[in-house]
């Protein structure tokens, strides 16, 4: 079957006010990009015109400019789901212009499939090649798209883009699990494990056209490593080899799981130049440019992972080195590489950033000063209450050091004191386990707090109300109130607060 080839304008052409459209991708990497450009200008033209036009959409996780962004400058956005990096867009959301979910990664699929979330009318897909029964090889990134070109009821888009070579094909396995109550086992054991196939089969009676581009990807690049972010890759690399010495963590040590960011990159450098650590397995959702350097350098034995969210030069010399990585690197999608029972039974470590911790142990990685959307929560809680071993890290302070990261309680709670094992800092670590909540609070105050607020938590404890957990409820936003007011999150003291 010949597939027709139209304009990426002539596929937004399609799309009506109030549709949904499923993205492929998972970030930036491996997202559709030529039609929703098309579709914010449509929107523009719309809204000049005195019409309506917005959509849903249903991603993988974050996607780049040429969708959040564009469409949330034309107001072209009705409905989002499940996650966002993108400034243009956190700046709308925050506005309250439009819907935003924000849910676990691990979940999107499912709760497409399981109807919680509405129809999906189209499936946007980018691919590096097509075959005219229907087979159709993923970019860079698995994501939601097995789930969204099943679901398609108006039809299915191809963004056929020559940025993406067609040496990839192999490293995917695209496998969709079936639904309760037929669920079946997710059969992986090992990081390297294949369970589906190195293509998507659609439907090609769905297909609506091919639109050709040759479009890069948009992945961010992060600021290089600091001073700050080494000395917490040093932590979490001298704690985890003090487990494998006390025999916590067995000596050829446990895959491990890393979030998006400088700090996570200056982690893993920081395992990898270690040379008491062994060569580690990669079980993750999103693989950054530190692993492809340390799978160069076999630091790295093996990758499993949902995106390649590398920079560009970085994704272009995988391709180039395709059969290096193609035994040691699989691209999943992302109901499997967040998936509980595979992370439980694999035994990650989970290595994760935060905005803020409180002195029990809860994490917030979304909400700055508990309104204002910085991230969603990723696939951080499928990681983090599923591990091994939980770390969440966080520098101590920020803005020069107006803020601190640890405080007495956090103005949004995305990860509970039950699911954080251990809290890292540039100043040091804090393993919570075992630990009653008053024994928590004094380990995070003494190991990780920046020196300049100590004493400031110190004295919030000693306000504070005697209880299983010890909180002073009328005090417990102090410091955020302060700083909303002041900007600064110094006080002078509590007694303003005591009530």
């Amino acid at each position: 079957m010949s597939f027709t080839r139209i304009t990426a304008a002539e596929a937004a052409a399609l799309i009506k006010h109030g549709d949904n459209i499923g993205l492929s991708g998972f970030t930036p990497a491996g997202t559709a990009k030529a039609v929703t450009a098309e579709l914010a200008k449509k929107a523009h033209a719309e809204h000049e015109a005195g019409r309506e036009f917005q959509v849903g959409i249903f991603t993988g996780a974050s996607t780049g400019q040429s969708c959040d962004g564009v469409m949330a400058n034309e107001h072209a956005i009705r409905y989002r789901a499940p996650y966002t990096t993108n400034p243009d867009f956190r700046k709308h959301v925050n506005a309250g212009e439009f819907a935003y979910n924000d849910i676990h990664l691990g979940m999107m699929a499912q709760d497409l499939r399981y109807g919680f979330l509405g129809d999906v009318d189209w499936a946007i897909i980018e691919v590096c090649a097509i075959e005219d029964d229907g087979k159709v090889y993923l970019t860079a990134a698995g994501g939601i798209s097995p789930t969204i070109a099943r679901l398609a009821k108006k039809g299915i888009i191809l963004e056929l883009n020559a940025f993406h070579s067609p040496k990839s094909i192999g490293i995917h396995d695209v496998y969709e699990p079936l639904d309760p109550p037929c669920r079946k086992p997710i059969p992986i054991e090992k990081v390297t494990d294949r369970i589906g196939t190195p293509y998507l089969q659609i439907d090609p009676k769905k297909v609506v056209g091919v639109v050709e581009c040759n479009l890069p990807d948009e992945a961010r690049s992060f600021k290089g490593e600091d001073p700050v972010t080494d000395k917490i890759g040093e932590n979490v690399a001298h704690f985890l080899m003090g487990e494998v010495k006390r025999g916590i963590i067995p000596p050829e040590f446990l895959p491990f799981q890393s979030g998006v960011g400088t700090t996570a990159n200056a982690i893993l450098y920081a395992l990898g130049s270690n040379p008491e650590v062994p060569q580690m397995q990669i079980y993750t959702e999103v693989l950054q440019n530190a692993v492809v350097d340390l799978m160069f350098e076999e630091k790295v034995k093996c990758a499993s992972t949902c995106s390649l969210t590398v920079t560009n030069d970085k994704l272009l010399s995988i391709y180039d080195n395709i059969d290096f990585f193609k035994d040691k690197l699989v691209l999943r999608q992302s109901e499997i590489s967040n998936n509980a029972e595979v992370i439980r039974r694999l035994g990650l470590i989970a290595i994760n950033t935060a905005i803020e911790v409180d002195l029990y142990g809860h994490a917030n990685s979304t909400q700055i000063c508990g309104t204002k959307m910085m991230n969603g929560i990723g696939g951080s809680g499928d990681f983090e209450r599923n591990a091994f071993l939980s770390i969440f890290t966080c520098p101590s302070v920020a803005k020069g050091g107006m803020i601190s990261s640890i405080v007495p309680f956090c103005s949004h709670i995305d990860h509970t004191e039950h699911d954080v094992n251990v809290i890292v800092t540039e100043q040091g670590v804090a393993d919570l386990r075992g630990k009653s909540p008053i024994e928590r609070a004094h380990a995070i105050i003494e190991n990780c707090a920046h020196p300049d607020y100590r004493e400031l938590l110190r004295d919030y404890l000693k306000i504070a109300e005697v209880g299983q957990t010890h909180h002073k409820l009328s005090a417990a936003f102090a410091m955020h109130d302060t700083f909303l007011r002041e900007g600064d999150m110094h006080l002078t003291n509590w007694a303003e607060y005591v009530k």
